[in-house]
This record gives structure tokens, sequence and C-alpha cells, in this order.
């Protein structure tokens, strides 16, 4: 059963046209980009990357408020490399994602690496909306 939101705090709105071989843009204009088939070559980004993008700004807020709860500052240069594949599932039956993030927090003890990852996967939200649908890894560097 899907979480319902008890309160909305913001709604992004975009329009596409042309699927993958189209262009996408957000309703206040910060976004206007053309789309393009992973490899096709063309130009243009794909979901696979804007998602990545999403995610990883996310996550490492998630990351950055796992900090202030646990009373670890995050160091300036605290970045995330996320790979998102899109491949097929159920024996070539679907398409299915599987996202790898890589979490880079220079500078602290691996333990605390490892525990704020685990905390910010419980509360990010896209994390909690991925959750039992996609296969979501984490390297932790």
């Amino acid at each position: 059963m899907p979480n319902k939101l008890d309160q909305v705090l913001y709604t992004a709105h975009t329009h596409v046209t042309g699927g993958r071989e189209g262009a996408g843009r957000s309703s206040d204009g910060a976004i206007d980009v053309k789309l393009s088939t992973p490899g096709s070559g063309r130009p243009g980004t794909n979901p696979e990357q804007l998602f990545g993008i999403g995610y990883s700004a996310c996550f490492i807020v998630a990351v950055e408020s796992a900090g202030k709860q646990l009373g670890v500052k995050l160091p300036k240069d605290a970045a995330i490399d996320a790979e998102v594949s899109l491949g097929k599932t159920d024996g070539g039956a679907h398409y299915g994602l599987g996202v790898t993030l890589k979490v880079s927090l220079p500078g602290l003890d691996a333990a605390v690496k490892r525990e704020l990852v685990e905390t910010a996967h419980q509360t990010c939200p896209y994390s909690r909306s991925l959750r039992g649908n996609v296969d979501v890894q984490f390297e932790i560097l």
C-alpha cells in the first residue's frame, strides 16, 4: 500500500513530449532539456541520468540530516556519484532499475560513514519510495 502524504511541502510540475526522443521542461523554466535514448548518441539527457541526479541530491541532504542527528559534521567535499542501470527483470518480461550510490565522506571513520548512510537510507524520500521495488546498493568511500 503506497504512503499517502499527510502534508504536501512542494509539488514539481513538468511537461514532456516525445518520450525518450522528445523534450522535457519544468513549469518554472529551470529545466528545459532534450531527451534521448541511452546509447543512441543523440544529443540530450535521459531519464536515468535525471533520476540519478535527483536521488543523489536528496540522499546527500538525508546524510547531512543524519549527521546533525548523530552530532557528526559532514566534510565540505562530501559527494555522491550515482549509477542508475536500466535493465530487464522477470525473465525479460519487464523493465526495471538498479541503483548504486557511491557516497564519499572523506575524513570520517568507516563506522561513522556506514551509520550515516544507513540512517539516511531510512529517511530519504527516494530511498523510502524505492524500497522493495528497486535494488539499491551503496559503496561508501
